[in-house]
């Protein structure tokens, strides 16, 4: 059955600000630049007390489609959960305040929908990590993993952000909105996984093959705390454990295991090596096998004592001072162009292979 829709259906995009002056102007930009033009955006001040509110309000006097609400300070949910209740959209597409969308994003994702019957519940873009000027640094997340996908995004969470999926209004509807719990709990980082996981009990999802999301990644982010973000995860898993208690137990060691090589991939990113070396040692306690079969687990670690040891040895012989080393190992990773990182097809196509064969392997268990 197909979906009833409009040509052009409204789409709601709602972006939580919390002192996000820094990027909030190029975040509106790439939303009122998008070539799909029946939108409104909610931009949800999270009790901001830099200038992120007298910038979107200068925004939104060029741009009627531009609508700003306030809250005291309640967290990334709250705030997003405020913007769908003023939503007006048959469509959501959540966006943080400091990633960007390139032009074609949110067209391409309604297309996937108009041509989609009504199982279909989420359509999700590729993503490129962008540095503080908007540069790919070569890090992308690239899955082509649709249909019923509950099981595989259990292990994965292969979307990789918040920001790079449109979501069916009715959905959002039945399966409730984003938890405000986590933030209570002092475990904040997960909350869209979360609701992803909630989606994909009832819908299927699909794919756009196109790097059309920039990610932003900072030490100061959220995707920073990695403390946080591992207690998210773990609440996270609980709850879907408890609800499923039929899942077999490997399906969640995977994932604990998986999201610890993730966050040892990140620590490496800003040049944290004890923090590297701290995550991995987590990922192979929960759960011992997998992580021998993947190479990052054996690169990340010899990088790591590597650059602890040449640091160790620079210290000894006062060749550089403590704080120049530290800086030296945080540099910024090679940036490339998005042409460059298309032109990728090897390491792209070997994302895609392993993610098709785990999404495969899991359907028959």
């Amino acid at each position: 059955m197909k979906s009833v829709l409009t040509a052009s259906p409204l789409v709601s995009v709602i972006i939580p600000a919390y002192n996000a002056e820094a990027f909030i102007q190029r975040t509106l930009t790439s939303v009122l630049s998008q070539t799909y033009k029946n939108l409104e955006v909610l931009v949800i001040d999270d009790g901001s007390t830099d200038r992120t509110v007298e910038i979107v309000q200068a925004m939104a006097e060029g741009d009627r489609r531009i609508h700003l609400l306030q809250q005291p300070n309640s967290g990334v949910a709250a705030a997003r959960n405020l913007g769908i209740k003023h939503a007006k959209g048959e469509f959501v597409a959540p966006l943080d305040a400091d990633d960007i969308w390139y032009p074609q994003n949110i067209e391409k994702q309604v297309q996937c929908f108009l041509t989609s019957d009504e199982t279909v519940g989420l359509v999700y873009s590729w993503s490129v990590d962008i540095d503080e000027k908007d540069v790919p640094t070569g890090e992308f997340r690239a899955a082509n993993i649709g249909g019923y996908i509950y099981k595989a995004l259990i292990c994965h969470n292969f979307l990789g952000n918040a920001s790079a999926s449109l979501v069916r209004r009715t959905c959002l509807e039945k399966v409730g909105y984003y938890n405000q719990e986590l933030r209570k709990q002092g475990a904040e980082g997960c909350e869209d996984w979360d609701l992803y996981l909630r989606i994909a009990e009832y819908y299927q999802f699909r794919a756009i093959p196109e790097f059309l999301i920039g990610y932003r990644k900072i030490s100061s982010s959220m995707s920073g705390n990695f403390k946080k973000m591992a207690r998210s995860h773990a609440l996270m898993l609980q709850t879907v454990q408890n609800k499923h208690p039929e899942m077999p137990t490997l399906l969640y060691r995977l994932s604990s295991s998986s999201f610890y090589m993730y966050l040892a991939r990140q620590s490496s990113q800003y040049g944290n090596d004890c923090g590297t070396l701290f995550w991995l040692v987590q990922a192979l306690k929960a759960d011992y096998i997998t992580p021998l079969i993947r190479y990052g687990l054996y690169m990340l670690s010899l990088k790591s004592l590597l650059r602890l040891s040449i640091r160790s040895m620079k210290s000894i012989f006062s060749l550089n001072s403590p704080d120049q080393i530290y800086r030296r190992s945080g540099q910024s990773p090679h940036l490339i162009s998005i042409a460059e990182l298309q032109s990728r097809h090897f390491s792209i196509k070997f994302k895609l292979f392993a993610g098709h064969v785990l999404h495969r392997l899991l359907l028959a268990i």
